[in-house]
């Protein structure tokens, strides 16, 4: 079975910085892109940011300038380093992993359990 635990979340005041960790762990699995998404309270889940196994990276045009997603394919896991955060991003983020576990040649969609960010003005 295959998990991803984030970590990293918190309360913070606006223009300040968090970053949250994405971490796949479980029996012998391949994980091709990672993603961050958020869905904050009464909205639909939205992306946030996106990373593929070779690096190439896509932001929603409201974090750009302003979010980083990155990995570290040995430890399977997903960074996300945010900036200048702002009330609005106050959110349930979730981590995404495009995941093929071992008795599988398919690949299914992970998620972790969500951690809050909160940004107080």
């Amino acid at each position: 079975q295959v998990q991803l635990v984030e970590s990293g979340g918190g309360l913070v005041q606006a223009g300040g910085s968090l970053r949250l960790s994405c971490a796949a762990s479980g029996s012998r699995f391949s994980i091709n892109a990672m993603a961050w998404y958020r869905q904050p309270p009464g909205k639909q889940r939205e992306l946030v940011a996106r990373i593929t196994s070779s690096g190439n990276t896509t932001y929603a045009d409201s974090v750009k300038g302003r979010f980083t997603i990155s990995r570290d394919n040995a430890k399977n896991t997903a960074y996300l380093q945010m900036s200048s955060l702002r009330p609005e991003d106050t959110s349930v983020y979730y981590c995404n992993a495009d995941v093929r576990p071992s008795w599988s040649s398919s690949w299914y969609p992970y998620w972790g359990q969500g951690t809050q960010v909160t940004v107080s003005s």
